[in-house]
């Protein structure tokens, strides 16, 4: 094989075309078998196979930076920069990251897993390069998605200003997550189509007409913010006035066409786009086809899931309440949102990579009589704290957050782990944080939340929900007692509420009966869980979230006058390594062998 020869980038340099088309081939067939055995994103790097192979050619990593917006589209350089015979372990405990890593190699310069940052960061290196005189290159790639962040925004604002020589490289394939939304997308879409461009990229206009022209779901976002584009039948309408220079667009598959373009950039002065137009999926039909984003993230929805009952709850809801509206930042599979938007079409809004808007948006729809649901990764909602605490809190507005992947996700690695949320939801005043432990809850919280008046947020993790009968699930903002004991207290905040009846089990095959207390709504916290926590001698709380300024520590805040002694388990303030979310459970003392460890030396 050629990849097997393939130890550095400047081994590219020696291949005729035939080669490198074979190489193409050998890499496109390696992530189909790794990304089919271990999960991970699969179409956004199969078509960013020939765009890699130039961009290593042209320049020269890691001296020149080669940057990446967003991470998931990097599987073809860690191949191309010395990483095939450890690939076979992507995503794996031990293994090599699913995005970029400094750990890994230095030829990742930055992790960037959370869109629209890339232009910002090309910024700011090539302000360094240039002030210590150095001649290197910075090369960042955007991804057409993650241009509808309004991040993405600033930077092209303020590159442009300062003039600063750097090349962006705008990978276009028309789909972020889910087909990319809005105005913008229509305003590439002109570009792709406009003849002056077309004619003279015949070969592209086939391919062209496959790429989709708007998402599914009712364009909310990109009315105003996306404004200044819109009539952008012409690329330099858009760049050009922003001080950067427009060179486009390139076939993102043909090699020789793509080292031209690149090379021509880097001899220009200032900021410079090179628009390529790529194939999500290119080279494997599955994904080529796929109309969302299965072929995104391997992982899908998973039947038994706490994002299958959200589906089936938030269905539910909006049969009976006609005022709930979906909203989703770009994906609306994975977050379980997009067979609501089937089944009511015009109130599911897709506002693309944009998560600030989101919940702004959200609080003026429940100003104007709506009860929007944002459903959304909870690292992904981190983005937006500031909204949520003065656009939706200080308003008092009954906005639902939903959120997805809360807790430890495991093989996404550090930037996904949604280990903020209950630190920082549970300052914002008046805000209700319910966090279910089985299938059923999940629809009784959102029922629940529907009925408050103020903002409220259900989080729940990746893992399996547990399915329980009608007696196990809770009613309101009730706490649930779940089994009684003496001098041992435990409380298990949302999943890990497993960790602590499991715990309880152990002990009390030591002749030491534990209460387990499930308290469903951590933020506000029962009253009548507390005055029972306080009767034991031992408290031992568990949760899969942040432990300083979390619910631990503010149920031992509490119980401080009682005399009760307070143990907090929860993830420490560190990034964890990508791996197995069983595993890294257990090595942080957060599963039921761990609670009962914890116990038993308090008791010592």
């Amino acid at each position: 094989m050629i990849l097997d020869r393939i130890t550095s980038p400047a081994d590219l340099r020696g291949l005729d075309r035939d080669e490198l088309d074979t190489l193409c081939a050998e890499i496109r067939q390696l992530i189909v078998d790794t990304v089919n055995a271990n999960g991970g994103h699969l179409g956004s790097n199969l078509g960013a196979v020939e765009l890699t192979v130039a961009m290593h050619r042209v320049f020269d990593s890691p001296r020149d930076a080669l940057l990446w917006d967003t991470g998931h589209q990097t599987y073809p350089h860690k191949l191309l920069t010395g990483r095939t015979a450890e690939f076979a372990g992507l995503r794996q405990t031990g293994g090599l990251s699913g995005y970029p890593s400094q750990a890994e190699s230095d030829h990742d310069w930055i992790e960037n897993s959370h869109a629209s940052t890339v232009v910002s960061y090309a910024h700011g290196l090539a302000t360094a390069f240039e002030a210590s005189g150095e001649n290197r290159r910075v090369v960042a790639v955007l991804g057409d998605g993650s241009l509808t962040g309004g991040m993405a925004f600033e930077g092209l604002n303020n590159l442009g200003h300062a003039g600063t020589d750097c090349t962006i490289v705008l990978n276009d394939n028309g789909r972020s997550y889910a087909p990319t939304v809005g105005k913008l997308s229509e305003s590439l879409v002109k570009i792709r189509s406009n003849p002056v461009y077309m004619d003279r990229q015949r070969r592209l206009e086939a391919f062209a007409e496959k790429v989709p022209v708007v998402g599914r779901y009712a364009d909310l976002g990109f009315r105003s913010s996306k404004a200044a584009i819109r009539e952008a039948f012409q690329p330099h309408a858009f760049f050009e006035p922003l001080g950067i220079r427009y060179m486009g667009p390139y076939d993102g598959h043909d090699i020789a066409e793509l080292e031209t373009a690149l090379a021509n950039a880097a001899e220009f002065d200032g900021p410079v786009v090179v628009h390529v137009m790529t194939q999500k999926g290119r080279g494997y039909p599955p994904a080529e086809n796929d109309p969302i984003k299965n072929m995104h993230d391997m992982g899908g929805i998973k039947p038994g899931s706490y994002t299958a009952a959200f589906t089936e709850a938030l269905i539910k809801l909006g049969e009976t309440h006609p005022d709930v509206v979906a909203i989703t930042a770009a994906m609306p599979d994975s977050t379980g949102v997009l067979h609501f938007g089937d089944r009511f079409p015009g109130r599911c809004f897709d506002v693309g990579i944009a998560e600030q808007h989101a919940v702004t948006a959200a609080a003026g729809m429940a100003l104007g009589g709506l009860r929007p649901v944002f459903a959304v990764y909870s690292t992904f909602l981190t983005r937006a704290i500031d909204q949520v605490n003065l656009d939706v809190g200080l308003h008092g507005q009954p906005v639902i957050f939903c959120l997805d992947r809360a807790g430890v996700t495991g093989s996404d690695g550090p930037s996904h782990n949604g280990v903020f949320d209950m630190v920082l939801l549970s300052k914002v005043p008046g805000m209700t944080v319910f966090a279910p432990s089985s299938y059923q809850e999940i629809g009784q919280m959102l029922s629940d939340a529907y009925e408050l008046d103020g903002p409220a947020a259900i989080r729940w993790s990746k893992t399996s929900a547990p399915s329980v009968p009608d007696s196990e699930v809770g009613r309101g903002l009730a706490a649930r007692k779940v089994r009684s004991g003496s001098r041992v207290c435990l409380i298990g905040v949302g999943n890990l509420l497993a960790s602590a009846v499991e715990a309880a089990e152990e002990l009390q095959a030591d002749g030491i009966e534990a209460t387990v207390w499930d308290p469903r709504v951590v933020v506000p916290l029962d009253r009548a869980m507390l005055d029972d926590a306080a009767t034991h001698d031992i408290v031992v709380t568990v949760e899969d979230g942040l432990r300083a300024g979390g619910i631990g520590s503010m149920i031992a805040d509490e119980l401080r006058a009682s005399g009760a002694r307070v143990e907090v388990i929860g993830v420490p303030t560190t990034y964890l390594d990508h791996g197995d979310v069983a595993e890294i459970h257990a090595a942080l003392g957060m599963d039921g062998a761990g609670v009962t460890r914890t116990v038993r030396s308090l008791l010592d």
